[in-house]
């Protein structure tokens, strides 16, 4: 007799449990892998967001703490522009003629170095700063603008741009090649150092209009036959700029007051600048809602109420060239 053995399988309760156990496991590893991603990209647009704004602000810092300097020449008044010097565009109010290369104001005789537009709008940026678009500002933003050369002599004297020519006494501003025999010739020995005006502002978008990525960008000389200025964006997600300036009434080269909105007369005795930075993350989070309320200096108080995250950095710069100016009396 032949003995037959029988295999069974599992049976339908038996499937339907291990099923459900299977479905659970793999819920609650897509559930963990859910979160843990989440959590990647939230402190990958936090670390991106915090490091553009440390490159914005140390930009920016850099440049407005070197306002005022004119190399060897210890007053950047003395320095004259070239008569056969230029600019295709223009940066100063819509009156000023060449104001890019302006040292001291051409009515009250004031170092003009260092200047500024406070909480500008669409119709009002124009009217301090004319090569800048209204319409690409973001509105209630701080403008800065300064001028200054390299902190070092050129290399290399390059055509089209733009240098101061000091020997310690006198400064002649031109572009390199000179049309002809300066006006203002300054004798040997003397060194060039390279002119790198800069104007910053927020845009109101990054790459294209409309993309609605809020960005710190500055006007720069361009170089070339013609010098123009133009528009260099830096750092994006800087959603606000806000300054103060320290302003010495004294002269003894520390400031009295702070202000956010400087008269003409004032900005004449700013010695530092207080630089405020709002940073927001390029991408929004929609597992995060924003509704924390964020002032910076005489800015209107703001409260987002949306999904991005956002930082203020804050720093003071000591302008050094203008505080020794001050204290210098010129």
């Amino acid at each position: 007799m032949t003995k037959t053995c029988r295999q069974t399988g599992f049976s339908i309760v038996e499937l339907m449990i291990s099923v459900t156990i299977s479905l659970m496991l793999l819920s609650g590893l897509l559930s963990l892998f859910l979160h843990y991603k989440g959590s990647f990209n939230q402190n990958e647009a936090i670390t991106r967001m915090q490091e553009d704004a440390r490159f914005a602000m140390d930009e920016l810092t850099r440049d407005v703490g070197m306002a005022g300097f004119v190399a060897d020449v210890l007053d950047p008044t003395s320095v004259v522009p070239d008569g056969s010097l230029s600019i295709v565009t223009d940066c100063g109010p819509p009156a000023a003629v060449d104001w890019i290369y302006e040292m001291r104001n051409p009515v009250t005789g004031a170092n003009s170095t260092l200047a500024t537009a406070d909480n500008v709008t669409a119709a009002s940026v124009g009217a301090s700063f004319s090569c800048i678009n209204g319409g690409s500002v973001r509105p209630g933003t701080d403008v800065i603008a300064l001028k200054r050369v390299v902190g070092r002599t050129a290399p290399a004297i390059e055509a089209g741009k733009v240098y101061i020519r000091t020997n310690g006494t006198v400064g002649l501003l031109y572009r390199e090649p000179m049309a002809a025999p300066p006006a203002i010739p300054v004798p040997p020995p003397f060194r060039d150092w390279e002119f790198r005006p800069a104007i910053y502002f927020i845009q109101n978008f990054a790459v294209t209009p409309g993309d609605n990525i809020p960005t710190l960008c500055r006007m720069v000389l361009r170089p070339g036959v013609n010098p123009d200025m133009a528009p260099e964006c830096i750092a994006q997600g800087i959603e606000d700029l806000q300054a103060e300036f320290g302003i010495d009434t004294d002269g003894d080269g520390a400031a009295e007051f702070f202000a956010a909105n400087p008269t003409p007369a004032e900005m004449g005795q700013a010695v530092s600048v207080r630089v405020f930075l709002l940073a927001r993350s390029v991408n929004n989070d929609t597992r995060y809602d924003n509704d924390k309320t964020y002032n910076l200096s005489n800015a209107p108080a703001y409260t987002p109420n949306d999904n991005f995250h956002r930082r203020v950095f804050a720093t003071t710069v000591l302008v050094r060239n203008l505080k020794n100016s001050r204290r210098l009396g010129i």
